[in-house]
């Protein structure tokens, strides 16, 4: 992800002045673009582990709920607001049916044009949803998949990404974040795989990679997105291709792999951000990301 700004800094509202200034100073951090191409199609690890076939599946949402259901309680919670989310982002976050609920088998997270004010007081001139697992279930080590069909257009950004469950307590960076799949709407056949930690100097790195669609573009169709989690090795893969491999010989030999304790998944669509930028006059709204399925598998 070369010059990807994204800096996302909370699990949940985050008004904090401080981590607001570790954002904008990781901005001016280089990024460190990885990749690992790999034509196999990978049902099999390439690691050379037990066959995602024959694990465990130890947490799953299918999203087979009645038409019109929230997010199931037991397995989700809201992050709600309009502050930006230390990206600038243009959206309020609710939990309205209007901007997420389960339709047709699958996750629908809605992002909405309107003028709306939050309990927080914000007036956004868009909304939309963002759930996550935190307290709920977290992870260390193991595959974390999603089937996704996403939404598209300039300034939409939808994501499916896992942050340290101990975040409340060790900060972003030092807590880890991981993006499985991240796309922003005015690249519609491209999506990012990053990894995030702190640096050295008091900041955070980023180390990304890219997967470009044979043909079409991601809001044809449902792709899956999948990471394999290992000691010392994270691996990102769409739709079964191995397209890149992180360990802690990627990163800045002075900075530090956090990537050795649970991690929670977070879903969400934003709209605007210093990364995507704004919607401009062809974003059509609404868009809506489809979720088929939410799958963690026990590690290999």
């Amino acid at each position: 992800m070369n010059n990807n700004p994204t800096t996302r800094i909370q699990a949940g509202r985050v008004t904090s002045r401080v981590l607001r200034l570790c954002c904008i100073v990781s901005l001016l951090l280089p990024f460190v673009s990885c990749s690992y191409n790999n034509s196999s199609n990978a049902g099999s690890n390439s690691t050379g582990g037990t066959p995602v076939s024959t694990r465990p599946v130890t947490w799953s949402d299918e999203f087979n709920q009645a038409d019109g259901s929230p997010p199931d309680p037991t397995k989700w919670s809201f992050d709600t607001g309009g502050d930006g989310w230390g990206n600038e982002e243009l959206q309020t976050y609710t939990s309205r049916p209007q901007n997420v609920q389960v339709v047709g088998g699958n996750l629908a997270i809605t992002a909405i044009q309107e003028d709306y004010v939050g309990t927080d007081g914000i007036l956004r001139n868009y909304t939309s949803a963002r759930i996550k697992t935190h307290h709920k279930f977290s992870q260390k080590y193991g595959r974390f998949e999603a089937r996704i069909k996403l939404p598209t257009g300039v300034g939409v950004w939808p994501a499916f990404w896992i942050m340290g469950e101990n975040v409340d307590t060790v900060p972003w960076p030092d807590c880890g974040e991981i993006d499985i799949m991240e796309n922003i709407g005015n690249l519609p056949a491209t999506v990012y795989s990053t990894v995030h930690g702190p640096n050295a100097g008091g900041g955070a790195y980023r180390i990304g990679a890219t997967y470009n669609l044979p043909s079409g573009q991601f809001s044809d169709d449902f792709h899956v997105f999948a990471m394999e989690w290992s000691p010392n090795v994270l691996e990102f893969y769409v739709d079964g291709t191995l397209y890149s491999v992180v360990t802690p010989g990627t990163i800045p030999v002075d900075d530090t792999w956090v990537f050795d304790h649970p991690f929670f998944i977070v879903l969400n669509v934003a709209v605007g951000g210093v990364w995507s930028g704004p919607p401009n006059s062809s974003t059509v709204f609404p868009q809506t990301m489809l979720v088929d399925y939410v799958r963690v598998y026990a590690p290999q």
